[in-house]
């Protein structure tokens, strides 16, 4: 959705101010470090649409003294019922509007279910919902609400909602200018390497840099759990100076 409302904006940009596409920026504002990882990484095409990712905090906080200014503020928002919803788990699934499906929140729930529906155990369901951070979006590292505040004011707001208030018009929008024009492939994420005396060397290293780690499975660095941080860095796919706690105690 963010990438499909990255490319109708910078439509809308070059409609209004004249300007070529690639003269215009596309920035968004994340709750959490796995949507800046997949705004750089886009998945199913090559196309980069966002240029670049704010944090939901950094934004607020130089928001507020502007803040203080306003006596009434104004309903800008144009948002619906079932779009608000998808900031809280379960929000996708309800907007689909049907029955079979499953929506879970928080890594280790998140994992008993890949690990039931790898097991062939959940073959009755038409969509699947797994949010890493517990209650959905509310509850990534990159908020400043408490997630659980956050829920119960999304479930106020959605009762003064229209279901819907925004749609696309299929004659200016086509379905297929939104599809994802690269395959899926298969990626071995378990594997370490294809060399069995490499790959236990590298679970030995592993394991003494993960006992190095504070084990808050925090998220500011942008892995789950701090034991897939260490396999990143294992894997020298991430510095082990990303590690924002380790930081903060000066490496120790």
């Amino acid at each position: 959705p963010v990438e499909i409302a990255a490319k109708k904006a910078r439509q809308e940009a070059v409609r209004i101010s004249g300007l070529r596409p690639e003269e215009i920026g596309i920035f968004f504002i994340s709750p959490c470090p796995a949507k800046v990882t997949s705004a750089k990484f886009p998945i199913g095409h090559n196309e980069h649409l966002i240029d670049g990712v704010l944090s939901a905090s950094d934004v607020y906080f130089r928001l507020v003294p502007a803040m203080g200014d306003i006596e009434v503020p104004q309903q800008l928002s144009s948002s619906g019922l079932v779009g608000i919803s998808w900031a809280s788990s379960g929000g996708e699934s309800s907007a689909l509007l049907r029955d079979k499906y499953l929506a879970a929140d928080g890594i280790e729930n998140v994992i008993k279910v890949l690990e039931e529906l790898e097991d062939d155990k959940l073959n009755d369901l038409e969509f699947i919902e797994l949010n890493a951070c517990a209650g959905g979006c509310v509850g990534g590292v990159l908020n400043i609400e408490n997630p659980f505040v956050a829920r119960a004011k999304i479930q106020t707001l959605r009762k003064y909602l229209p279901v819907s208030l925004n749609r696309f018009d299929q004659r200016d929008n086509p379905v297929e200018d939104f599809m994802w024009t690269d395959k899926l492939e298969y990626a071995p994420v378990f594997r370490l390497d294809v060399d069995r005396s490499v790959a236990m060397r590298k679970l030995r290293e592993m394991k003494t840099l993960y006992e190095t780690l504070p084990g808050l499975d925090c998220g500011l660095c942008g892995a789950p759990t701090c034991r897939a941080f260490a396999e990143d860095v294992v894997n020298e796919e991430i510095s082990i100076d990303q590690c924002v706690r380790m930081q903060l105690q000066g490496g120790k």
